[in-house]
């Protein structure tokens, strides 16, 4: 199991609408993350728009976010979300997750 923790960036204005979403994840987007091993997987916020999140998967994080990128689901998801992020234009908030090097851990 590898442990992920990474960042990205909202529009702080529209934190509330992006929590609200991720209160109602869709059935078939939580069945994608868990058939490509995506597991005890969180997303803090900050003010101002900063994310924190972290997740568990089984092999390393790239083999995870190709199986997602295969989901049809995936793409609709990254396509819904977009417009909340401060990405380039045209791109996945998925393909703008940057990765934190862990550097202490505890059982």
């Amino acid at each position: 199991m590898k442990r992920v923790g990474f960042l990205m960036k909202i529009n702080p204005a529209t934190l509330d609408e992006y929590t609200e979403h991720h209160a109602n994840v869709w059935p078939d987007m939580l069945d994608a993350l868990r058939r490509h091993g995506w597991r005890n997987y969180s997303i803090f916020a900050r003010d101002d728009g900063t994310l924190f999140g972290y997740v568990e998967v089984p092999e390393s994080f790239e083999k995870a976010l190709e199986g997602m990128a295969a989901e049809e689901v995936n793409d609709r998801w990254q396509e819904f979300m977009a417009p909340y992020f401060e990405i380039p234009e045209g791109s996945h908030p998925d393909e703008n997750m940057v990765v934190l090097t862990e550097v202490f851990h505890t059982d």
